[in-house]
């Protein structure tokens, strides 16, 4: 997933994502029930990573009867089939722009205005793995978390 351009269909990738969830979850033999669909829509609804927190707050303003334990078993089963990430710096979620591949977390993490891009580049996986090789470790898994600025907020910083 990359940064939003000003021309980008944020309701077609929304549908995508989910429409892409449904095929995953039966591909896995899981149930995308009501309200881990409404979960995994709302982290999509933004290019922002969203706490379980803001979560909760948005379930309960629409009339979901949803307790703190209820979202975070709901981002438990997202995150454990492949349908959204966790940013560990941000405390947040977001959607995995590329569920069922088998992949490294990598985001860029706007620190203007807070968006996030998944970055898919397998030259930093093999180069983490051969570097931890060296040292004699074994990756099992790995994420990475760079901050920075978005296209947008450089454009941004960089006018008069």
């Amino acid at each position: 997933m990359a940064f939003p351009v000003p021309q980008h269909d944020h309701r077609a990738c929304v549908h995508g994502a989910l429409d892409a969830a449904e095929v995953e979850c039966h591909r896995q033999g899981a149930r995308l029930t009501p309200i881990r669909r409404r979960v995994l829509e709302l982290v999509w609804e933004s290019h922002q990573p969203v706490g379980a927190y803001a979560l909760l707050e948005t379930l309960a303003r629409e009339g979901w009867s949803a307790a703190p334990p209820t979202v975070y078993r709901a981002l438990e089963f997202l995150q454990l089939h492949g349908l959204v990430h966790r940013i560990a710096l941000l405390n947040a979620f977001t959607g995995c722009s590329r569920p069922g591949l088998p992949h490294a977390g990598k985001f860029l993490l706007c620190a203007g205005c807070g968006a996030a891009a998944e970055l898919e580049d397998e030259d930093i996986d093999r180069a983490v793995n051969e570097a931890a090789g060296r040292l004699g470790f074994s990756v099992s898994r790995q994420t990475i978390e760079v901050e920075g600025l978005c296209p947008a907020c450089r454009r941004t910083e960089a006018s008069p």
